[in-house]
Order: C-alpha cells, then structure tokens, then sequence
C-alpha cells in the first residue's frame, strides 16, 4: 500500500512527465511514442489528487468516468478496480488514455490548474487500461439477449463502439455495421500506430464483442443494404458512419501525381499496413519533399508518417498563425521535435508539375490575420506580391473531410443540413426520422475521438428512453402495412 501524504505535500508535487522515444530514434519507426507510466510513477501522480468533494474535472468528461474514483483506486494499488471503475462508463479507455485531449477537457478543469499543472489523468487513465490488459483483467461477461428489442448501429468508430457497448449493458440486442475490413473506424485507418497502436484497439473492440455485440465487417449500408431495410429488421437505428469524404483545396494542380487526401494517405499506411511493406504489399510511394497542408491533428499524423516513409524532408504549411493551430500542444511538440517545418502564415494558390504530370513544386503565398472569423479564429488574408515556389515532390491536403453521401442518400426521412451532415436534436442525438438517430463527425464534421465517445453514450440513453416508452421503428413499419 502506498504511504499517505499530506495536503501540503501534493500540492508541492510536480506533474509527473512521461518517457518517450528519442526524436532520432522514433523517425524511423513506427512504435508508440510515449512510453506510459510505469507503477510506482502512476501511484505519485495518483498522490497529487486532492480527492474534492465536488470535483470539476468530472465536468469536463465526456466519457462520464468517476475520476477521483479510479484515482484514488491508484493510490491504494487496486489497480483492477481502478479499471473496472472506469469501464462502466468509457468502454475504449486504452483508446480514450491515449488519444483523448485531455488538457481541453478534464484536466482543464483540474482545481490544480490555479498554481500549477493538473493532475495527468489521460496518462493515469492510460496506465490503468494497459495494466488490466497485461494482467488479464475484464469486465463483466456477455450481457446479450435479455431483451427481444434489437438495435442497429452503423461504424464501428468511437461514437458506434460506445454506443454499441452501452446498449448491450442495457440488455438490447445490438448488431454494428463495418464497411471496411475491421473495424474501429477512424482508430484503425486514420490514427498512425506511433499515436495509437492497432493491436490495443483490436483488444478493446474484442472486449466489446466479448459483451454480446454481433460485429459485421464488408457491409457498407446505403449499397449493401439501404437504411429502409433496415427498419424493417430493427427497432433503433444509430447512424455514425463518420466524415470519410476527403475535402480538397480545389486548386490547380491537384490532379497530378503524388498528391494525396490525408485520408487515402493514412488509410493506406495505417489499415493497409503500408509502412510494414514488403511484409504487407501495399506501398505508398513517398517523395523526398513531402508538404502537408492543414494543422490539426490529421494533419500532424500525416507529415510524421510521411516522415517516417522516407521523406528527407516534411512540411506542414498553414494558412493561420501558431497560435491558431488547431492540433493537440502534444501532437505540435512532438513534429516538431522530429524536425517537421512550419510554414505559418502560408496558402498554398498552385502545385507544380512536369511533363510527366509529377509534382515539383507548390507556389504559395504569404498572409497576416485580421479580424476573426465566425468560429472566433482570425481571418487570413492574402499579402499582395508575397508569392513564392516551395520546393516539394508530394502533397498531402490535410484540410478536413466531408460527410459521406451515401447512408443520407438511403435514409429516407432523415434530414441532412447544407453541409451534408445529419440533423439530430442536440439532447437526445434523434434525427428528423424517429427512431433513427446519429452521432459522432457525421452530425458534427471532423472532430476529437471523446466528442464522438460522448454522442455514443447520449445516443444510447435515448435509444434506452425511446424503445422503452414502446416505440419501434418495426412496429411503425408493420403499423404502415397494416394500415395499407
């Protein structure tokens, strides 16, 4: 058991920092860059929580997990209970510990923020899920079948995992759409394996399948089977099919080779398994001057990957200043550390080519900010006379995605705003359609891993509200062709 402190004595504490890969060492492989916590570390930080009696961090948790709960189970070195406590609400914890941003959500709300750093409980969170895992430790067993009423969900990212796992706890008889290969949506083909590695998330979708939720993999709803059949068969619907759509600038010379979505160019390196090419055959031809453009999270993935392919040098060229960058402070720090370039303040207007139709180079002009725009952020605008050739042989457009058509175009009473994305009550996730609802980058465009965890759960409770009030998207069916 480890030795009680004082109250002065945690608030003296330093946050404990974790150990990472070597920036030289980790460009040239693929293994997960931070280390994680070994015991002793994780039982000192656990030490620095001051237990409140109304703790905020709570708030700021989208998964809903009873911190100082599995924090204090860290402190006592129950480290199972610290796990199982923090399964009853976040079924991806190893996922969530890794990938979730913290520092914007629970740990923002840390009391120890106001003289210091707050307690580091992704990396706690982290520390539990991989110790569980290591010591065989799961949750409760298979809970199917106790109820006749049956629920279908539509990709297996974050947001139709969660909501997977929280429905079949309730009893109902859940069935989740794949259309790739395997599933785990944008945790498989979007997050490189030095950020996330494939195998815990394969772990952490098998504990789920281990609850009773039937996983089907090939089975892309709008073309295999339309969402109106699937009224037919299920009570609930839950669509979160994600953005999968690639977004481009639409600027001359993006048809020429060598110029990838962010999306084609992760897909293929993290599901596909380019980078263990010739063992995978499945290569992703990388140039020696790659650019990225776009700074989120995506983004930063994109040019770390490319880096680690072969590329002798890789840039990140945005349109905004630093202060505007989108992706996580983390994801910033460690490209830069592995010796990405920052072009800020920059736009790419035109890619190069040659006569082969092979990328050369990428004009671009310079910006300064003014006013800020609706989201708050300030506008670029071009400087006159500032335009300039960088260098590069490979492009990468990182600026976002678009919804996916295809589900929208099969469902019918289900209502999309101008942007392609489904409509829902922000309460309850329910779209224009009863009974069907949606969560996750398909209602709210690309966004973090947690905000997709959190319309999961509030899905889940509202398909819990509205199938046991006696409604059924089945009995609206038969109730429509009786009255035919």
């Amino acid at each position: 058991m480890a030795e009680m402190i004082t109250m002065k004595e945690r608030m003296r504490r330093e946050q404990v920092a974790m150990k990472e890969q070597v920036p030289s060492v980790r460009i040239h492989n693929f293994n997960e860059v931070p280390l994680g916590y070994s015991k002793e570390e994780a039982i000192y930080e656990a030490q620095r929580c001051l237990q409140c009696k109304k703790p905020s961090c709570m708030r700021g948790c989208p998964a809903e997990i009873d911190i100082p709960s599995f924090i204090r189970y860290i402190v006592e070195e129950d480290f199972g209970k610290a796990y199982l406590t923090i399964l009853e609400t976040d079924a991806l914890p190893a996922v969530t510990g890794r990938v979730c941003p913290q520092e914007e959500q629970c740990q923002k709300e840390c009391v120890l923020n106001k003289q210091g750093k707050p307690i580091a409980i992704g990396r706690l969170e982290r520390f539990v899920a991989d110790w569980a895992r290591e010591n065989d430790i799961h949750g409760k067993g298979s809970h199917d079948g106790k109820k006749e009423l049956k629920v279908a969900i539509i990709g297996s990212g974050p947001a139709g995992l969660t909501c997977a796992a929280d429905l079949i706890k309730m009893g109902y008889q859940v069935v989740l759409f794949e259309a790739l290969h395997k599933p785990g949506g944008v945790l498989v083909y979007g997050i490189p394996e030095f950020r996330l590695p494939k195998a815990i998330v394969e772990y952490e979708v098998s504990e789920i399948k281990k609850l009773g939720v039937e996983v089907i993999c090939n089975e892309v709803i709008g073309a295999t089977k339309k969402v109106e059949d699937l009224k037919e068969e299920f009570d609930a619907i839950f669509l979160a099919n994600g953005a999968g759509a690639p977004r481009f600038m639409n600027i001359p010379g993006e048809n020429l080779n060598d110029v990838y979505s962010a999306n084609e160019f992760l897909t293929r390196s993290n599901l596909m398994k380019a980078y263990l090419f010739p063992e995978y055959d499945t290569p992703i031809k990388v140039r020696k001057r790659a650019a990225t453009i776009g700074a989120g999270n995506v983004a930063m993935d994109a040019a770390r990957t490319a880096l680690r392919l072969g590329a002798e040098k890789s840039y990140i060229v945005y349109r905004r200043s630093r202060k505007e960058v989108p992706a996580r402070v983390e994801e910033v720090h460690h490209a830069e550390e592995e010796g990405i370039i920052f072009h800020f303040l920059t736009l790419p207007v035109r890619i190069l080519g040659d006569q082969k139709g092979e990328v050369i180079g990428m004009e671009c002009i310079k910006m300064k900010l003014g006013e800020p725009d609706q989201s708050g952020r300030r506008s670029p605008i071009p400087i006159d006379n500032s335009n300039f050739i960088l260098e590069v042989d490979m492009v990468i457009d990182a600026i976002g995605t678009m919804a996916n058509p295809i589900i929208a175009r099969s469902a019918k009473g289900v209502e999309v705003n101008q942007w392609g994305y489904f409509k829902v009550d922000e309460q309850t996730k329910m779209t224009t359609c009863e009974g069907i609802f949606a969560g996750g980058d398909i209602v709210r465009g690309s966004a973090t891993v947690i905000s997709a965890v959190g319309d999961g759960k509030i899905a889940a409770r509202s398909i819990d509200t509205f199938l046991s009030s006696g409604k059924s998207l089945r009995n609206n069916i038969d109730k429509n062709n009786r009255e035919k």
